[in-house]
């Protein structure tokens, strides 16, 4: 299992495309005649009563989380309907997009931003004129709100609708991750709509009509069913030295209550180096060892000091303390990753959610077992809740698998006019300094 990122000691669709494809001369009216006046992208973008934009903004408001943080502040609430980012609709907007952001870099593309410790509401700066400039160019402000010094409340709304297109945390405040992605330049923009605009048509081009996406740089899950998404999840997905992979692939059966068996990969990696340091480590984290015959072991008949430990099986029970959470979703797959639920609630709340060792945390976890589940006979939610509650190791197996797909796009726009860019995480987009400069 690769989605483990290993504790330390202590640390416990075919589309409805007539219903959904935009009308090309609205798109082009909205996104592109701002441009051409030199003002803004996309004026639906700059609303703040736009449906669209406040599930984004829905998403992330919260920055102290608890570990008992599941459902509440990134959970998106869906707009009726809502777009799937995997959509010709998508795709089409994405393409348009990449026009106009090719217009904006010959006139010059956007001013730099200079940083600063902060910029917040009452503050009066020199770099609040430039932000001002910048935010009206990519459409998030008003070309009628001036260019005063001043960073007044069309500022921070300003700012917040900015964030949200950038998956960081909302908070109208603009601190380093916010002035960073201001001074992306635009032809890094521009370079990544293009890129992206391939990777979507090739993920759209045999979507069926019910399956689950994973976004890796968004860190974002979307259960999508008849050209809608019908709910979208905040992830946790591998670290760069441990990515997650790009994968097409059928969930099969979902695992209540799942022990966890402990890779090879982790054993050498992470937990031998943990035992040399913490000998209760596995006593502690309830992780029992086995040999070949399934004859349990004492953690003190092995050497820590080598590489014995790789010869064993390590199995950690069932429980709140469980690595997977309350459930595996399991997936078949060359990579033999999947998803699962976590005990590190936390985790959800941070912008940058790359911790794990290849799999993909899911935050209100339960909510998509409801919908993988809803087509097999038997597995109504009072079953699915009785289950979670058990404790017991209990598997479902789905009546008709439901196609995943694995993605890596940075980069994509909606026929509503918002553009939302994510971090180059694995440095597959060629942004050079760009890919790594914003990591946190």
């Amino acid at each position: 299992m690769k989605g483990r990122n290993f504790p330390t000691p202590g640390i416990a669709m075919k589309q409805d495309c007539d219903r959904h494809r935009p009308n090309r001369r609205s798109v082009l009216t909205m996104m592109g005649a701002g441009f051409a006046a030199g003002a803004t992208l996309a004026s639906k973008a700059r609303a703040a009563e736009d449906p669209t934009l406040q599930a984004l903004i829905e998403q992330n408001q919260q920055r102290e989380l608890g570990q008992n943080f599941d459902s509440a502040s990134r959970t998106i609430h869906m707009p009726e309907p809502s777009l799937p980012t995997l959509s010709p609709a998508t795709v089409q907007s994405t393409e348009l997009a990449a026009g106009q952001y090719q217009n904006l870099l010959a006139r010059g593309g956007w001013p730099q931003v200079p940083p600063t410790d902060r910029l917040r509401l009452g503050n009066r700066h020199p770099s609040v004129i430039p932000l001002r400039r910048h935010l009206i160019v990519v459409g998030d402000l008003e070309a009628t709100a001036g260019e005063t010094d001043i960073f007044d409340s069309y500022v921070e709304a300003a700012v917040r609708r900015f964030q949200a297109r950038h998956g960081i945390t909302i908070d109208g405040v603009v601190r380093k991750e916010t002035f960073d992605r201001l001074n992306i330049p635009c032809e890094v923009r521009l370079s990544q709509l293009k890129i992206n605009v391939g990777r979507l048509h090739e993920a759209t081009a045999h979507l069926p009509s019910r399956y689950v996406m994973v976004n890796i740089p968004a860190a974002q899950v979307e259960a999508v069913e008849n050209g809608v998404a019908v709910s979208r999840h905040t992830a946790v997905v591998g670290k760069p030295d441990r990515p997650s992979p790009e994968l097409s692939a059928k969930i099969i059966e979902v695992n209540f209550n799942p022990y966890w068996t402990v890779p090879v990969s982790i054993v050498r990696r992470d937990l031998i180096p943990v035992m040399q340091k913490d000998p209760n480590y596995l006593k502690d984290e309830h992780i029992r060892i086995f040999d070949m015959h399934g004859n349990e072991l004492n953690p003190t008949q092995i050497n820590w000091n080598s590489n014995d430990a790789v010869n064993y099986r390590f199995k950690q029970d069932p429980g709140s303390f469980n690595s997977l959470g309350s459930v595996r979703i399991n997936l078949p797959n060359k990579d033999g990753v999947y998803m699962h639920d976590t005990p590190e609630k936390g985790l959800f709340g941070e912008d940058m959610r790359f911790h794990s060792s290849g799999c993909v945390r899911v935050q209100n976890v339960r909510e998509l077992v409801y919908w993988l589940l809803g087509d097999t006979p038997g597995w109504d939610r009072a079953k699915i809740d009785a289950a979670f509650k058990s404790g017991d190791r209990i598997d479902a197996k789905l009546s008709k698998p439901v196609p995943v797909f694995w993605v890596y796009v940075t980069a994509w726009a909606t026929p509503d006019g918002v553009v939302q860019f994510r971090n180059d995480i694995y440095n597959k987009d060629g942004l050079g300094q760009y890919a790594t400069s914003i990591k946190g």
